[in-house]
């Protein structure tokens, strides 16, 4: 997994708890890297499932619900990071709808050594269904990511999730406004 979802992750952690819960979780997680990650290195994801697991365990939130804001806050700092990615773009299922066809091809030309998820997406109308494919399991991201994107261009859309016998996930997805 790409050190800039740790480095975003831990900011996170520090913006929204503190830098000694930052320091904490790195300590409980007795964590191969130590702790030390740079945005363009490469880590095992479990790294970040054991900072989470800790951080739930400090807090007392569920993990899946500190995963997902942490999609939130992703989303808004790729955003951020990279205003080419929705530059032109007005509407959510548009912008989810080129996630792997454009934007993971760019995320690609960028960081060549990425691992990303893979996301096949059918449209009808304002109904936009993806089905997201990882080996790393991070659904909760992905949930928090596309939520991420609806809060971005302030829109309503209704989500349902569920798991495929084949293991994806699937995300149904309704722009209601």
């Amino acid at each position: 997994m790409k050190g800039m979802v740790f480095t975003e992750f831990l900011g996170m952690v520090a913006d929204r708890f503190s830098e000694n819960m930052v320091d904490d979780i790195i300590e409980d997680s007795d964590l191969p890297s130590g702790g030390a990650y740079t945005s363009v290195g490469l880590y095992d994801h479990s790294e970040i499932v054991k900072l989470v697991e800790s951080l739930s365990h400090r807090t007392g939130a569920p993990a899946p619900d500190l995963v997902k804001a942490f999609g939130h806050h992703l989303f808004g700092r790729l955003q951020t990071m990279h205003p080419e990615f929705v530059c032109g773009i007005d509407d959510a299922l548009d912008f989810l709808e080129s996630v792997d066809k454009v934007i993971h091809v760019e995320v690609m030309k960028l960081y060549p050594d990425a691992m990303l998820p893979r996301f096949e997406t059918s449209r009808e109308g304002n109904r936009l269904q993806m089905i997201y494919r990882s080996p790393r399991g991070m659904e909760d991201l992905a949930q928090g990511l596309i939520e991420g994107c609806m809060e971005h261009f302030s829109q309503v859309v209704r989500m349902e999730r569920h798991k495929r016998p084949d293991g994806s996930t699937e995300f149904n997805l309704e722009r209601l406004q």
